[in-house]
């Protein structure tokens, strides 16, 4: 799938990651796999999620798609809470994302439902600022989890990122196509 990468100053919230930087993910498919191979994933939702619109969507239709095809648990921040109430979903916890961030850091917790600590976390509407501070902060103290950063402006403290998809309809493409490759990989065991 072909992106169209922009320059604009708005994404790139930091650009000066250190010696790690997040790989890009630019096939759907790959964040398929990249998914799929998760023990125990967590996705995290900012309040971005219930206002972005994607296509004829919200965002948060594409994010919980993505949670319900691995049954990965959801951590709603901010207000998402009440906006998944509404659609019929309640998350598995809610915290706001300093305290996510927090739990995420210490390699003992046992993760949002109790089940062992979290080894893949996806990432998605958090604001650009939190997000790239939170990130950060789980790539110098989180050795033992990775990140994904769902988001169309991208995310280069994360571990894998989405590449800065400018255009909104190449951002619904991409997201169908990880919903759907998602809907056609058989879970991992």
């Amino acid at each position: 799938m072909a992106t169209e990468i922009m320059t604009h100053p708005y994404y790139k919230v930091n650009v000066l990651t250190g010696s790690k930087g997040a790989r890009i993910i630019t096939e759907p498919e790959e964040a398929a796999r990249i998914i799929d191979k998760a023990k125990t994933p967590l996705y995290v939702f900012g309040a971005e999620v219930i206002d972005t619109p994607v296509g004829d969507k919200l965002l948060i239709d594409y994010a919980l798609q993505i949670a319900q095809s691995r049954d990965i648990p959801i951590c709603a921040t901010a207000h998402v809470k009440r906006k998944m109430l509404e659609l019929q979903v309640t998350p598995d916890s809610v915290y706001d994302i300093i305290e996510i961030v927090h739990f995420l850091k210490d390699k003992d917790w046992t993760g949002v439902r109790g089940q062992g600590q979290h080894d893949l976390v996806l990432f998605t509407g958090v604001r650009c600022d939190l997000a790239e501070r939170g990130l950060a902060t789980l790539k110098h103290f989180a050795p033992h989890l990775k990140t994904f950063a769902i988001c169309r402006r991208s995310h280069p403290n994360a571990d894998y990122a989405v590449p800065i998809i400018a255009k909104g309809g190449k951002w619904q493409e991409y997201l169908a196509a990880l919903v759907k490759t998602l809907g056609t990989v058989t879970p991992a065991a």
